[in-house]
């Protein structure tokens, strides 16, 4: 039985895996969308002057245009497998791959002695959770300091970050819904799907995960860098490796919950993404 619920898991998840990559893909390759021309949003009769303003107070990236920017994205993100191509396959299968090798090893890895350790798993999901206020809380800041110091380019990374996890959470909460795997504290650490006892209370994907990768990954694309790039990221993969450690999660769990929450954060970044104005 269990065998057949990794089967339709491992073919589910390249679906999902399909869909985010395709968006993500898509705005990658072509970079930055620009400002639409005057010839792609004039109205009839409209002046030039003033249709221009009208696009360019459109696509400004401000709270106001978030709620419908949220709503274009998971429009793209579930609608992507229509649109996808060969070459996206270069993403989807090391993901499907690493994602069944990473399903077949958690039991073994989470019934390792290791991590049967009271006190190591308290203080990891201490960390996790404290990891995961603070990639919540930079966006605030980051908004925070844009306004009081009218820097664009701070407001901007702010409202986006905070874009992606509200993204990322919703595709987490469907996955979650779809998937109903137990937690590695359970039935000894099996990690069965289909559970309907679980709920919404699902162990796949990591929210920690998705929700701290979608954050760090447009912090990391507005502020490109070694040093922020490096500080983004290395605390996002500290954070989903003590979603293991703290035995909150399997390693395949995060691994989805990380890629999954990348690819929405650069494909927010990618859409939405305007050059900061002087």
């Amino acid at each position: 039985m269990y065998l057949k619920q990794l089967r339709a898991c491992v073919l589910y998840l390249p679906a999902m895996a399909l869909a985010l990559c395709a968006s993500a893909a898509g705005q990658m390759t072509g970079g930055p969308d620009p400002l639409p021309d005057a010839s792609s949003v004039s109205l009839p009769d409209a002046p030039l002057p003033q249709t221009a303003s009208q696009a360019g107070d459109k696509d400004r990236v401000t709270l106001l245009n978030t709620p419908v920017n949220i709503l274009k994205d998971q429009a793209a993100i579930w609608t992507s497998p229509a649109r996808v191509r060969e070459h996206d396959f270069a993403y989807l299968l090391p993901l499907a791959l690493a994602t069944a090798g990473a399903i077949t090893a958690d039991h073994q890895v989470m019934s390792s002695s290791k991590l049967n350790n009271t006190s190591l798993n308290n203080h990891a999901d201490t960390a996790s959770n404290g990891l995961l206020g603070g990639f919540v809380v930079a966006p605030v800041i980051l908004y925070g300091l844009g306004g009081i110091h009218h820097d664009a380019h701070a407001t901007e990374t702010g409202i986006l970050a905070g874009e992606a996890m509200v993204d990322s959470l919703v595709v987490d909460e469907v996955l979650k819904a779809a998937t109903m795997r137990e937690r590695p504290t359970l039935d000894g650490a099996k990690g069965k799907f289909f559970q309907t006892s679980v709920g919404l209370d699902s162990s796949f994907p990591s929210t920690h995960s998705i929700v701290a990768w979608s954050s760090a990954a447009v912090i990391a694309s507005e502020y490109p860098g070694p040093i922020t790039e490096i500080a983004a990221y290395g605390l996002a993969a500290g954070l989903s490796l003590t979603r293991v450690l703290g035995r909150q999660h399997f390693p395949s769990d995060v691994l989805v919950g990380s890629a999954v929450g990348w690819l929405v954060g650069r494909y927010v970044y990618h859409k939405h993404h305007r050059e900061s104005e002087d």
